[in-house]
């Protein structure tokens, strides 16, 4: 199927909006209130849990849903140096950064 302008535009209208809704809602919603401390707390881990569900499954799950280390130690030393930074600074910019940063010096090494 060939798309022409009309429906490229419209497919980026609906991803803005598609977007803009999980972001939106919640700003209006704690705008006026007041986010209890248990919550602040809980999304401090947020961080750390993003991290785990993406690497591992990269690191150790094969595409038949296996678990495999083979040829993968640089990434692995990588995802324990992110997994330690991640812990102590809670902050997943820095996190990413650095994970990409090693895991180049790494390849490179090893």
């Amino acid at each position: 199927m060939e798309w022409n302008s009309t429906q490229h535009f419209w497919l980026v209208v609906l991803c803005f909006f598609v977007a803009l809704i999980p972001r939106f809602v919640p700003l209006s919603f704690f705008r006026t209130r007041k986010i209890p401390k248990w919550f602040n707390e809980w999304m401090s881990y947020v961080p750390i849990a993003l991290f785990t569900s993406l690497v591992v499954k990269d690191l150790i799950i094969t595409s038949s849903y296996g678990l495999s280390f083979d040829g993968k130690a640089s990434e692995l030393i990588a995802a324990l140096l992110v997994f330690i930074i991640s812990y102590w600074t809670r902050s997943m910019a820095l996190s990413v950064i650095l994970g990409l940063g090693s895991v180049v010096v790494l390849s490179l090494i090893i």
